[in-house]
């Protein structure tokens, strides 16, 4: 080394000089007990990393930091990765140069503008990707820089060029349209040339994910043969490093004919046959797990997904002004459908790295961002906590992170704490706090299902954690035991979102359960499971496995049926590692429990091992974690973060003999499994209890909520008589209408629903003729009646005049008639409003013209506006919240919830023309939105 490198370079000799070995291990001894509670035994130099000390990717990652810091060197990112044993580690420290600033930003690349145009009248994304080589041809499509900062550029035309050269080469080697192809490639430029080659193909791409080190291979091309299988595929598409090995796996998956790679299926010379794909058929196969069950593979068909990638570019509002930075694995949805299908949709330039980038250096991620002026990217929660509490400061030097505006923190539980300490370290690197998108989805729903508001920030909600557990109920609280929630967002456009009880009825706001969904982008079943197809519906709804609550509107999470264990972004499922625990000498069989626990420090999860045995002798013991830790990195693909080996019966377990898993977990995490246990008698009797107390307690609330909905009915129907008697008999108009009034303030009073209204001052300004507010319930009525001044008259769709007596009584109330499927009908009933509020009628409008169960104002009718702008009158804005839950759209069961009406300000036209009528129409939309809490759907 250089004499005149910097003097880190020479730290890092002295380092080395002063026994460097016992350095390294003291290094991973501490990592270690972080990671098992103390209950770590000291590491020697040959351990393996994986299989003895139980170093997965994430806590390599951390060690490699670690190690940075204490020998103050750069260790060489390829050498760590490969790297077996501690002892493989000091040779990395011995190749180490001395730590250094990261590399100057360059500034990003000029791209021709894509312009705002978007294929909106695809019908597949083939006809998307030939769209964009159609009218964007050379615009940098995807730009790929690997491990050594080699960059690589893909525009358009030469991704459809390149893939209709796959697509030969599969039609030659005989693919047939449907057939299954799966890719196994590593993230590069050949991964997108075969995925889209595959489609103009007429076959069906099913991505696995890539081996991450060689010597995985034999292992990993085990798990991925269960996917194979199932998905019939008849050609695996490898790189040339695992081509030949995956040639094994013909011998077992039956219908595998062929391994290929790329570079093989290329044949330039001769052009596809052209096959016609619809919006119905199958883009892809998305696998939610590996080998352990049963594999289910979700059908997404060209419109689940157009569907998806419609209505999340309009949430985050996509554009060519955009640009796209991930690091994501291909193989997984956020990285394959929200980085390049959604790139590749709204013509965004795409900046990929592989996935060891990240792992290997988390901080180029963010200088990627900063050196592309990156808009848009997207992490699980680990990745933002990772960059928040362990990335060195001298790592960060130089970042401008001032043009992220959408930072999606998605596929994984998120924490509160990852995003106060994102937030606060960043912002000083120019990350704005409101920029960070907590969003909530699965594969069975295409990507997304709900995201957070962009601009607005997170959402973090403070809740009785006792409440939760015991009643199922989300109460606000405060102190600091409340348990923190972070909210996921509204659902997307066009989609919808429930929860509901045990017995399958929609439970009100703030009460918890699974999460149910349904909309344009749900998934139609899982591929050849019928039994797993079955249990995801329940009638038009699909069931996400989740359990959480709705607030405001919004999706909170709060836990999981499923069993499924995110760590680092990957799923595990424990069923195969606890039947494999299970049959090992000296555990027994059928009482280990395998289940993830949250691990604040990594922002992820932790793999908890759980299994009785009859060993005491300590040798013995730790002769069994090893063979369990074994088992997990065989079976799971990395290796679990604690085993915890217990006496009898500590393993809960249901009456019928399953596992309870989240039971075992909520002793884990209380810390009650190594403590002296209560005798069996007592825990049956406080289980007992429990359990009739919850019964109990649930059941006085469905009680208690169908008493309320019954009141409700009772009290509806007797006024109503009572008013439509009134109504008849009395003479004029305005008597009518204060006894219309009268009657809907004693329902609103006697149903005893909290209502707040703000801003009741606006209604006395004498020039504010029209109103206009947003339409969630029928209850809309009832509480607008009893609250406004009683000469407000409403303007109905025209439909109702078709219902005679409808008509009568809406006529007897002054109520006025607009035609919507009409021109000229349409025209003639706006005259006569205008003429109406020139008289000095007053007269509220519902602009969306209708109300849906889904949650999203919807695109305004300018009728109210014109009315408006032509009278000179001026229009006073309302925004209704919390309606929808009392009465959702569809539903007959009323509920108690809070009701809250809010007068705007009014606003004038300026002008008796159609521009300042629209423009008029969008400032009131984004004042209603704001104030009735919903995002504005599409006017497109």
């Amino acid at each position: 080394m250089d004499r005149v490198q910097e003097p880190a370079a020479r730290v890092a000799r002295e380092a080395l000089t002063a026994d460097p070995a016992q350095r390294v291990l003291a290094i991973i001894a501490a990592m270690l007990r972080e990671l098992r509670g103390g209950d770590a035994a000291a590491p020697v130099l040959d351990d393996a990393l994986e299989s003895t000390l139980g170093i997965d990717s994430l806590a390599r990652m951390e060690l490699m930091l670690r190690l940075e810091r204490a020998f103050d060197v750069h260790l060489p990112q390829a050498l760590v990765q490969d790297a077996q044993t501690p002892r493989d580690l000091l040779r990395a420290l011995a190749a180490a140069g001395p730590r250094r600033a990261p590399m100057p930003g360059r500034p990003p690349p000029e791209l021709r503008a894509a312009g705002e145009a978007v294929p909106s009248h695809a019908h597949t994304l083939i006809d998307v990707l030939q769209w964009q080589a159609a009218h964007h041809p050379q615009l940098a499509h995807i730009t790929f820089t690997d491990l050594d900062d080699t960059t690589h550029a893909l525009t358009h035309a030469a991704l459809l060029e390149r893939a209709r050269a796959v697509a030969a080469g599969l039609q030659h080697a005989g693919i047939e349209p449907g057939d299954s192809v799966a890719l196994m490639l590593p993230s590069g430029l050949a991964f997108f040339e075969a995925f889209a080659g595959i489609w103009l193909a007429g076959a069906v791409p099913v991505p696995i994910y890539p081996p991450f080190r060689a010597s995985q291979l034999e292992d990993h091309l085990r798990r991925q043969a269960g996917i194979l299988d199932n998905a019939r595929s008849v050609l695996l598409v490898a790189d040339a490093q695992t081509r030949a090995v995956a040639r094994v796996l013909r011998a077992s998956v039956a219908s595998l004919r062929a391994v290929a790679t790329v570079d093989e299926l290329r044949t330039r010379d001769v052009q596809p046959a052209v096959v016609t794909r619809g919006a119905h058929d199958t883009a892809f196969l998305q696998y939610t797990s590996g080998s352990t069950g049963t594999p289910k593979g979700v059908v997404l068909t060209h419109a689940n997904l157009l569907a998806n990638l419609r209505a999340m570019g309009q949430v985050v509002k996509a554009g060519a002004h955009d640009r796209f930075v991930s690091w994501l694995p291909l193989y997984h949805d956020m990285g394959l459908i929200g980085a390049w299908m959604g790139s590749l949709y709204h013509g965004i330039p795409l900046f990929l790295m592989p996935p060891q980038a990240f792992l290997g250096r988390p901080s180029r991620w963010l200088h990627a961002i900063h050196r592309h002026r990156g808009t848009l990217s997207a992490a699980p929660n680990f990745a933002y906590e990772i960059l928040a509490s362990k990335v060195p400061e001298d790592e960060l030097q130089g970042l401008d992170l001032s043009s992220w505006r959408a930072a999606v923190n998605g596929a994984e539980p998120v924490h509160a704490a990852t995003l106060a300490r994102f937030a606060e370290r960043f912002a000083r690197y120019g990350f704005d706090a409101h920029a960070m998108l907590p969003v909530y989805g699965l594969a069975e729903c295409g990507l997304g299902l709900a995201f957070t508001p962009l601009g607005r920030g997170p959402r973090i909600d403070r809740i009785d954690r006792r409440a939760l557990h015991e009643r199922a109920q989300a109460l606000p609280a405060a102190g600091e035991g409340a348990m923190q929630v972070v909210c996921c967002g509204a659902a997307l456009p066009g989609h919808e979102i429930r929860v509901v009880g045990e017995r399958g009825a929609e439970l009100p706001e703030r009460g918890e359960g699974r999460v149910q969904f349904r909309g344009p982008s749900a998934t139609a079943g899982y591929f050849r499971n019928a039994e797993a197809t079955r249990a995801l519906f329940d009638g038009d709804w699909l069931d996400t496995g989740d359990v959480g609550y709705i607030a405001d509107g919004e999706l909170y999470l709060t836990s999981r049926v499923k069993d499924l264990i995110i760590r680092g972004g990957h799923n595990i499922h424990p069923y195969e590692l606890e039947q494999a625990a299970g049959e090992l000498d000296g555990i027994r069989k059928g009482c280990v429990a395998v289940f993830g626990t949250s691990d604040p420090g990594s922002g992820t999860e932790r793999v908890v091992v759980l299994a009785e045995t009859r060993a005491h002798d300590e040798r013995q013991r730790a002769a069994l974690r090893e063979r369990i830790a074994r088992l997990a990195i065989e079976l799971l693909g990395l290796p679990a973060d604690d085993i915890v080996l217990a006496d009898e019966r500590v393993v809960l377990k249901t009456s019928s003999g399953k596992i309870r898993r989240a039971a075992c977990r909520e002793l884990y995490e209380r810390g009650a499994l190594r403590g002296p246990r209560r005798p069996v008698a007592l825990q049956i009797v406080r289980l007992g209890c429990d359990a009739l107390a919850a019964r109990l307690g649930a059941t006085l609330r469905r009680a208690a909520g169908a008493a309320y909905a019954a009141y409700l009915w009772m009290l509806f129907s007797l006024v109503t008589l009572a008013g439509v008697a009134a109504i008849a008999v009395l003479p004029a108009v305005a008597w009518r209408k204060r006894t219309a009034r009268a009657l809907a303030r004693a329902i609103v009073y006697a149903s005893a629903m909290p209502l707040r209204i703000d801003g009741a001052q606006h209604l006395q300004q004498a020039s504010a003729k029209v109103l206009v507010c947003n339409h969630a319930s029928y209850v809309d009525w009832l509480l607008l009646t009893a609250e406004l001044p009683a000469d407000v008259c409403f303007v109905a769709k025209g439909e109702l005049r078709h219902k005679a007596a409808v008509r009568w009584l809406l006529e007897r109330v002054g109520t006025r008639f607009v035609t919507r499927d009409d021109a000229d009908q349409g025209v003639a009933d706006a005259r006569r409003l205008v003429a109406d509020v020139r008289a000095g009628a007053t007269l509220l409008f519902f602009p969306e013209g209708t109300l849906t169960r889904a949650p999203g104002l919807a695109p305004f009718h300018m009728g109210a506006f014109i009315v408006s702008a032509e009278s000179g009158a001026a229009l006073l804005p309302l925004s209704l919240r919390g309606t929808r839950s009392v009465l959702r759209d569809g539903s007959w069961w009323p509920r108690r919830h809070p009701v809250q009406l809010r007068v705007h300000e009014a606003l004038h036209a300026g002008a008796a023309d159609w521009p300042h009528a629209l423009q008029l129409r969008d400032e009131t939309r984004h004042l209603v939105a704001a104030g009735c809490g919903e995002p504005e759907l599409s006017t497109a």
